[in-house]
């Protein structure tokens, strides 16, 4: 005797849910996948949601997480170019170039810092740079060297020249 097929129910007749959008699971959020919390999306991606902190800190680094500090709207961040004595003469090769008078160093943009009391000089520098402290001048002098900084009008003449690229 042959064997009879038996009809079996498609699953879209059993996905109803009474119009709910549930297909008849309960609550909708119930049946949101990843346990009960946190969807597809960035939900549920707080402080201790230790599954996803590779994925944020991959996509958007450390800073996502915790406060990042508070400022008055007034103040602005010092964002001025330094550079220690010390820091210019482990690295001369990279910032001069050796001449007669001895290192030339074109650090224009930036403010020359002495660094610590204790440190001192080895070698002639000759630095051009936009500000200097008054140890890092002093200990320049001392080793025969200088920094040559700009005059007050060469600072002017700056200030307007950024001015009116602004514009």
């Amino acid at each position: 005797m042959p064997m009879k097929k038996t009809h079996k129910r498609k699953k879209v007749s059993r996905q109803h849910g009474r119009k709910m959008g549930t297909h008849g699971s309960g609550a909708r959020k119930k049946n949101k996948k990843s346990g009960h919390h946190g969807g597809g999306g960035m939900s549920g991606s707080g402080k201790r949601a230790d599954q996803k902190k590779t994925l944020v800190t991959k996509l958007y680094g450390n800073k996502y997480f915790g406060k990042q500090g508070i400022t008055s709207k007034g103040t602005r961040r010092d964002k001025r170019d330094r550079i220690n004595l010390g820091d210019i003469e482990t690295h001369l090769e990279k910032y001069g170039k050796k001449s007669e008078k001895g290192w030339e160093i074109n650090l224009k943009s930036y403010k020359i810092l002495g660094g610590s009391k204790d440190s001192s000089l080895k070698h002639k520098l000759i630095i051009k740079a936009k500000e200097a402290s008054k140890s890092a001048i002093e200990k320049v002098k001392k080793e025969g060297g200088e920094i040559i900084l700009p005059s007050k009008k060469e600072k002017k003449i700056v200030k307007t020249e950024k001015n009116n690229k602004k514009e």
